[in-house]
């Protein structure tokens, strides 16, 4: 009998939960999909595979962009296979991330760096270079492991303003608190706001990067959807969350990883009367581009049903010609894809991956094979569909041999194209 105190696996949310509002209108249905990163170990798994829907919304008054399906983060995250130290572009960026902190904030040994969702440790490691205490807090006990393994204290909890009191007893304010693309995992955005903004130096900043609304809909970015990303930010929407979390934001930086993110400095209000001139100019932009209105949204669900209808012609096509395709990678992205344009192994023979915790596996909903990269010089397929997009050139650069015997990439996002 199940106990009546386990929080259910799916909630539907009834309001905004970035203003609270209830102007909420979904403009992307990709359909029931299964868990994104919820691999399978068998086929014998693949009858009892859970699906949930994954529809997109718009928030009419604070213009926050958002999934109001929830999944309990206790199944989405204590166990996780995400591990960012597989790749080189994260290895460069997290090097160049931690050497842009440190000189933008003046960070001494004795200042104190927190990373909310710090994985592995990776960027972690590049900051502790620099001689500054660090922390890590990740609710991933396995991953956490490997971060304790490199040297880098971690904390295996969930973030909150309840932990942030916990911490700030334990290890003092932070000037720095990091959050890499875990702002769009949390169902109670203004309780981790306002936790970072409790456990914060008067003069400390909170840094959260995330990858940006304006990106996703400018290059089609549909497939960064998934359970996981619970939003998707405009900097419009930002500066009204920061502000009911009595911040401001006095910095934002474009950085390419992930298809095109943002890299957002929060100070206090009590340090900062205002969010700064350059932010208020870039929200002017958004709302110019129509990035506060609906008919928007609406357009773009319509340049998503023309992308997966072309993909699929593709592949079908290349199969009528006899031709063999594989991909490359098995990111969460790659699995709505597959997931919303129905592409299983009769179109995409099997893909490859780098990471050895997901070898051997298949891949949610669709059932594709995971197999080591070692295997695209064995079989040489006529061509490879990179699902981690985002990866693009790395992986054709690792790959060059593959290409020097005739092999091809097709890369889906946002027009599938052959290269």
């Amino acid at each position: 009998m199940e106990n009546p105190s386990t929080p259910p696996l799916h909630l539907l949310r009834k309001t905004c939960r970035g203003c609270g509002n209830d102007q909420l209108k979904m403009f992307l249905p990709l359909g029931p999909t299964p868990l994104a990163n919820s691999f399978l170990k068998s086929d014998s798994e693949f009858a009892s595979e859970q699906s949930f829907p994954l529809d997109v919304y718009f928030c009419e008054s604070c213009f926050l962009v958002q999934l109001l399906d929830v999944i309990d983060p206790e199944l989405l995250f204590r166990d996780y296979i995400y591990v960012t130290g597989t790749s080189d572009t994260i290895a460069i960026h997290n090097k160049a991330y931690a050497e842009t902190v440190v000189d933008f904030l003046s960070l001494r040994s004795s200042d104190l760096v927190i990373e909310i969702a710090s994985n592995d440790g990776s960027l972690l490691s590049c900051f502790q270079n620099h001689q500054v205490k660090t922390l890590g807090i990740d609710p991933a006990v396995n991953i956490v492991k490997k971060a304790r393994a490199r040297g880098v204290e971690s904390i295996a909890e969930f973030f909150n303003l309840n932990l942030a009191m916990n911490v700030r007893r334990s290890h003092g304010p932070a000037k720095a608190i990091i959050g890499n693309n875990v702002l769009a995992h949390v169902d109670e955005t203004q309780d981790f706001l306002s936790g970072a903004e409790f456990l914060l130096t008067d003069d400390g900043m909170l840094i959260v990067e995330v990858p940006y609304l304006g990106e996703l809909l400018d290059h089609l970015e549909y497939d960064t959807v998934y359970h996981e990303h619970l939003c998707y930010f405009s900097i419009s929407a930002l500066m009204r969350l920061f502000e009911i979390a009595k911040l401001r934001i006095v910095r934002v930086d474009h950085v390419s990883v992930h298809g095109g993110s943002i890299r957002v400095y929060g100070g206090k209000q009590t340090t900062y009367a205002d969010h700064a001139a350059e932010i208020t100019a870039l929200a002017k932009k958004e709302k110019d581009a129509g990035m506060v209105d609906l008919p928007s949204y609406i357009e773009f669900n319509e340049k998503v049903k023309a992308n997966g209808e072309a993909i699929i012609s593709m592949l079908k096509e290349l199969h009528r010609d006899g031709k063999t395709v594989v991909g490359y990678g098995a990111p969460a992205k790659g699995n709505t894809l597959l997931n919303y344009c129905g592409i299983g192994t009769d179109l995409l023979d099997y893909t490859v991956d780098k990471n050895p915790m997901k070898v051997g596996l298949y891949t949610p909903g669709m059932h594709i094979p995971v197999l080591p990269a070692s295997k695209l010089l064995e079989d040489q397929p006529d061509y490879v569909m990179i699902l981690a997009w985002n990866f693009a050139d790395e992986i054709m650069q690792q790959q060059q041999e593959y290409q020097r015997r005739g092999g091809k990439f097709i890369i889906p996002i946002p027009h599938p194209k052959i290269v």
